[in-house]
């Protein structure tokens, strides 16, 4: 997987949040909003390639979570990203 161009992470009123930079990627119907954890999982991968397996490792070394834990919220997160448009595969 692979964050699209054109989306970065910014802090609007206290909020974590995707905003498309360019025509092609403005959708003002959306608002992606990240918790926390969403926002460091963008962080540590943006502009690269990824696995959800290195999702997981991201949210492992950062939070006290359980290995298959880790990998189901990892899995779900890169399945959501895919879904509203900012990773492709």
């Amino acid at each position: 997987m692979r964050t699209k161009k054109g989306f970065e992470l910014r802090e609007l009123c206290g909020e974590q949040v995707i905003v498309g930079q360019g025509v092609e990627n403005i959708d003002f119907s959306k608002i992606i909003s990240m918790n926390s954890s969403a926002a460091l999982l963008w962080k540590n991968v943006v502009g690269k390639e990824f696995t959800a397996d290195d999702l997981a490792k991201v949210l492992i070394d950062n939070y006290e979570v359980e290995e298959s834990v880790a990998k189901a919220d990892a899995e779900e997160i890169a399945e959501e990203w895919i879904k509203v448009g900012i990773v492709e595969r």
